[in-house]
């Protein structure tokens, strides 16, 4: 079944033969990415996975394919990696996550980063990925899925303050432009290789929300008005940016996904207004597949906007077993009545392994769900 309303954010899981070569990269700090000279055969199996994810998505009839961010072991510091003058280390902690009994998971610890030498997005693996991606879908669209701005801008900035007199950068200003000049090689090289698609994936909004009782922010979230600004400043940059070379740019807004826990509350309705309304992306992947996100009528701001697109994410991709059909059309229905139906679109909430290891369901529980999406996309938008 082909359908383009219903849509894939990006990740699936990984095949076991793959998998355990990213297990082995998740202990080891004397490598460099992508890490194919440091495992034999790795190079060979990941492609071949690749390969097999691609022609999987054209035959399930996913209407825009990625790799399945099978190429990552994280959504968000390979990309990172894979900049000249980035190195990677084990820290001594990994993220913070709610687990599923509602007490404290800690992630992976391999989230270290330094920098040590000027910042450059050129010749990025990515490219190479994207590129082996575009020639085997052929006339099926295909996107690419990168780390957002904003939210790198702010782990190497405010989380980690990686610049001062002993550091490459001395100032937050020098990095910052450091960040968007190294974003700015990246789209260039990736339009140039023909690429139309690049999503911005993004987890960081809800620290801004007033109404988010697990901020990241241990002070919470007064006083960080003017980190919020900077933040949309940053991605609004690269998203006109990214305009100028005729590319479309979405953005996927998560609130955590990780073995299926989640790490941030916060409803849309407390930061609508910035990151909605202000933000210049063409189309939002958003999260309702849980009370955690608040009313739809977050939504209303976006209707002066007639051109940008939502994808509304009432699915789980969490969960082992099919999703309740009643309150997805309940909730289509209450989207529509907000934004014209012909803006809207269906998605899981989020990637089925946002990370190599993957949310807690099988490969069939997976594409089973992507088949119930597809069947209630079709329903609804009459396909």
């Amino acid at each position: 079944m082909t359908t383009d309303r219903f849509q894939l954010v990006g990740s699936l899981l990984r095949p076991e033969d793959l998998l355990q070569y990213k297990q082995q990269i998740e202990h080891r700090e004397d490598i460099q990415y992508p890490f194919y000279e440091d495992f034999e055969g790795y190079q060979e199996v990941e492609s071949q996975a690749i390969e097999a994810i691609v022609e999987k998505q054209k035959a399930e009839g996913i209407s825009i394919v990625t790799d399945g961010e099978l190429s990552k072991s994280m959504w968000h510091l390979d990309f990172l990696w894979g900049f000249d003058g980035i190195e990677r280390f084990i820290a001594d902690n990994g993220y913070s996550f709610e687990d599923l009994d509602g007490g404290d998971f800690e992630t992976r610890k391999d989230i270290g980063i330094r920098i040590t030498a000027p910042l450059s997005g050129k010749n990025h693996h990515f490219i190479e990925i994207f590129k082996a991606v575009q020639a085997q879908a052929k006339d099926t669209p295909t996107k690419i899925t990168v780390w957002g701005a904003a939210h790198a801008f702010t782990e190497l900035v405010v989380f980690n303050q990686l610049f001062g007199p002993d550091q490459v950068y001395k100032t937050k200003a020098d990095l910052k432009l450091a960040v968007l000049n190294a974003y700015k090689e990246f789209l260039d090289e990736f339009a140039k290789v023909g690429g139309k698609i690049v999503q911005f994936d993004d987890c960081l909004w809800e620290l801004f929300a007033e109404d988010n009782e697990k901020s990241f922010f241990k002070a919470g979230t007064k006083g960080l008005e003017d980190l919020a600004d900077e933040f949309v400043a940053v991605n609004n940059e690269i998203i006109d940016y990214a305009h100028q070379l005729n590319l479309e740019v979405w953005t996927h807004n998560c609130r955590g996904n990780y073995q299926s826990r989640h790490a941030s509350n916060g409803t849309y309705q407390a930061i609508a207004e910035k990151f909605l309304r202000d933000q210049h992306y063409d189309r939002f992947f958003l999260e309702w597949d849980d009370e955690r996100a608040g009313d739809l009528e977050a939504l209303k701001v976006l209707q002066d906007r007639p051109e940008t697109e939502v994808v509304l994410g009432l699915l789980s991709s969490k969960t082992n077993h099919l999703d309740d059909e009643e309150r997805v059309f309940r909730l289509l229905d209450q989207a529509s009545s907000i934004l014209p139906k012909e803006r809207l679109y269906l998605s899981h909430q989020c990637g089925f392994a946002s990370c190599d290891c993957g949310n807690e369901l099988s490969h069939e529980q997976q594409w089973a769900k992507i088949k119930q999406g597809q069947k209630i996309a079709a329903t609804y938008w009459g396909e």
